[in-house]
């Protein structure tokens, strides 16, 4: 049923071609060449300028946003490595090992907790000035996280 309605639909596209064709091929007169105006109409139909146009201030279209299809087809070609159109559990997971092989220092392919912990270790350590392994509320205030600092944005309207 279905491959039937696929061939006439296929039939369909190439009558509906054929005429297309068909019909530029008549314009042309069937000699190729399209049909010639006389000397004197001829020089009328050029133009002696070219038209201007003044362009200041004029803005040409915005550029089409990202959709959520093509944001999301990106991120799936991002893990799709061997491009079958599938994800296998390997290609999900390969983002993860390199985390994890980031994380274990000593490459024995085992994640102990210092390890894990590795930033907020190294952050306590450096916080810890006077080394007592306790943060007083001075101290605790270093490991603050910085402040982004905020994009400017333009605005366009006039």
């Amino acid at each position: 049923m279905v491959r039937g309605l696929l061939g006439g639909l296929a039939a369909l596209m190439l009558v509906a071609a054929g005429i297309f064709w068909w019909q530029g091929r008549a314009e042309t007169g069937f000699g190729g060449e399209p049909p010639s105006l006389p000397v004197d109409q001829a020089q009328e139909a050029e133009p002696e300028d070219l038209p201007s146009a003044d362009v200041d201030g004029l803005m040409g279209v915005a550029p089409p946003e990202a959709t959520a299809v093509g944001r999301e087809t990106r991120r799936f070609n991002l893990v799709d490595k061997d491009r079958d159109n599938r994800i296998s559990r390997t290609e999900m997971l390969s983002q993860r090992a390199k985390a994890f092989r980031k994380l274990d220092v000593d490459g024995n392919n085992l994640l102990t907790f210092e390890e894990w912990a590795f930033a907020s270790v190294d952050k306590f350590k450096t916080a810890d000035g006077n080394a007592d392994l306790f943060l007083t509320r001075e101290e605790f205030a270093t490991t603050r996280p910085k402040d982004k600092p905020k994009t400017k944005q333009r605005c366009t309207c006039k």
